[in-house]
C-alpha cells in the first residue's frame, strides 16, 4: 500500500512535471482589445466594447436586456432597490451561500429570512421556502450553488403562487441551462458575477439581466448615478417608461458602472466560454462517474432538468464513517498534499458565518430595535448548511475540470489512496 503523500509518500501528482491548468486564461485577444480601449481614448461608462457585451452576453443569456455594473453584490442589491424592496419587507435568501446575498438585503433595508438547502444539491429547499413565507415576503434569492442549479420549477410555482419577485444569484451558473433556458433568464432578475475566480471575468464586475423593460430601465439608471438610460445602453427599451418625472434624475444613485478596460476583456472571454463549459461538463461527468466507484464519497445530484452544466466548483459529499471516522479536515489536507492543489470546504452558513455579521455596523442598521433584532443571523436554524459546511463538503476549483481525463482519474486515484490508507493517517495524529 502506498503512503499517502501527507505523510511523506510520494503525491499522486507531480505538479513540477504536469501542473494544473492556470487560472483566469487569456490571450494575444485580450491585448489586442486592451490596446484598443486605450488608444481609443474611450474608457469609462457606455462605451463601444460595454455595449457589445451587454448584447452578447443578452444573446448569450436568452435575455432581452443585460446591464453592467461594478461587482455581483451589486447586482442583487440594485435588483431589490428596482422592485422597489426595503424597510418592512422580507427576501427569502439559502442559507449556504457566499454572505454577499444577504447582506444585499440588508444594504436595502430589508430582512433577509434564511432557510435551509437539500443536502444532495446544496442549493435552496423549496419547502423551507414555503414555510418560511409571511405576508412580508416580497422576494425569493435561489443560488446556483457550485456545480448545481436550483429547482427552479418549485422556485418559480412559489413564487407565482405568492405573487413574489425571484432574483436568479448566477454567481456561479454562468451558461448553465435548466429545461433548455439559460441560467439568468428564469427569475424577474439574474445576477453575475465576473470576480476573478468566476468561470467568466475581467478581475471584477457583473451583470444584471431581464427580460423586464421597465426593471431594465431601472437597472440602468441605478449603475448610472440615476440617469435615464443614455444612446444605446439599453436597446429596446423606451426612454422615460419610468413612473418618475422627466426633469433631473431618473431616480437616486450613484455610480456604479465599469470600464471599457473591463467590458474589453468580458468581451473576449465570453467567446471562449462555451467551449470552457463543455470541458467542464465532460470531465465533470467523467469524474462523477468515478467517485461513484468510491466508498465514502458522493457527487452532488445532477437534476434531468438541468440540460446544460456549468461548474463554478467541482464539489462532492464526503461521508467519514465509511473513511474509518477520519475527520473531513484530515480528508482535505491528505487530498491537498496528493494532488498539489487547494482543497475548500464549501461557504459557511450565514447563521455562523464571519462574514455576514449585520450586528457589527449599528450606526447603518440599527434603525429600530426590531429590525436590529430580526437581522440576527444566529436566530435562524440551519442543520443541513451546517451539516454540509462542518462534515461533507469537498470543493476544488472549476480549473481543475479544464485538464485531460488523465487529470480526473489523478483525483480518483488520490480519493481512493486517502480510503485506502484512512486508518493509519487518522492514527499518525
Amino acid at each position: 500500500m502506498q503512503k499517502l503523500a501527507i505523510q511523506g509518500g510520494k503525491p499522486c501528482c507531480d505538479t513540477t512535471a504536469n501542473p494544473w491548468p492556470k487560472w483566469p486564461i487569456w490571450g494575444k485577444e485580450e491585448e489586442r482589445a486592451l490596446i484598443e480601449v486605450l488608444n481609443s481614448g474611450v474608457w469609462s461608462y457606455n462605451g463601444p466594447k460595454e455595449t457589445e457585451f451587454n448584447r452578447l452576453f443578452a444573446e448569450f443569456t436568452g435575455t432581452k436586456y443585460a446591464i453592467c455594473t461594478v461587482n455581483g453584490t451589486l447586482t442583487m442589491q440594485l435588483a431589490l432597490e428596482a422592485m422597489g424592496i426595503g424597510l418592512g419587507d422580507e427576501v427569502i435568501v439559502p442559507g449556504l451561500t457566499w454572505q454577499a446575498t444577504a447582506a444585499t438585503v440588508i444594504d436595502v433595508n430589508a430582512t433577509p429570512i434564511l432557510v435551509d438547502v437539500l443536502e444532495d444539491t446544496w442549493c435552496i429547499d423549496p419547502a423551507a421556502i414555503e414555510k418560511a413565507i409571511t405576508p412580508r415576503t416580497k422576494a425569493i434569492i435561489p443560488v446556483h450553488l457550485y456545480g448545481a442549479f436550483a429547482e427552479m420549477d418549485a422556485v418559480m410555482e412559489i413564487a407565482k403562487k405568492h405573487d413574489l419577485y425571484v432574483i436568479e444569484d448566477c454567481a456561479h451558473k454562468h451558461g448553465g441551462e435548466w429545461k433548455g433556458k439559460k441560467a439568468g433568464s428564469i427569475g424577474d432578475v439574474g445576477s453575475f458575477s465576473f470576480q476573478l475566480s468566476k468561470h467568466l471575468t475581467a478581475g471584477e464586475g457583473g451583470s444584471m439581466t431581464t427580460d423586464n423593460p421597465d426593471l431594465a430601465e431601472k437597472l440602468d439608471a441605478l449603475r448610472n448615478c440615476g440617469r435615464r438610460p443614455e444612446g444605446d445602453s439599453l436597446i429596446g427599451v423606451d426612454k422615460g417608461i419610468g413612473d418618475y418625472g422627466d426633469d433631473g434624475n431618473f431616480i437616486q444613485s450613484g455610480n456604479l458602472r465599469i470600464t471599457e478596460f473591463q467590458a474589453a476583456i468580458l468581451v473576449e472571454g465570453l467567446k471562449r466560454l462555451p467551449e470552457q463549459n463543455a470541458i467542464r461538463d465532460a470531465n465533470g461527468a467523467y469524474l462523477n462517474g468515478l467517485l461513484k466507484e468510491i466508498p465514502g464519497v458522493a457527487p452532488l445530484k445532477r437534476d434531468a432538468r438541468e440540460t446544460k452544466k456549468a461548474y463554478f466548483n467541482f464539489a462532492f459529499r464526503y461521508h467519514k464513517q465509511q473513511f474509518k471516522g477520519l475527520p473531513i479536515e484530515k480528508f482535505r489536507s491528505a487530498l491537498e498534499a496528493e494532488l498539489g492543489i487547494k482543497v475548500d470546504a464549501c461557504y459557511e452558513p450565514l447563521n455562523i458565518c464571519p462574514l455576514y455579521v449585520p450586528h457589527t455596523k449599528p450606526a447603518r442598521h440599527k434603525l429600530n430595535e426590531a429590525y436590529w433584532d430580526a437581522i440576527d443571523p444566529t436566530r435562524f436554524s440551519l442543520p443541513v448548511c451546517e451539516r454540509i459546511f462542518k462534515e461533507e463538503s469537498v470543493c476544488l476549483h472549476h480549473k481543475i475540470l479544464l485538464g485531460n481525463r488523465g487529470d480526473m482519474d489523478l483525483i480518483a486515484t488520490a480519493i481512493k489512496k486517502i480510503y485506502d490508507n484512512a486508518e493509519s493517517w487518522l492514527l499518525s495524529s
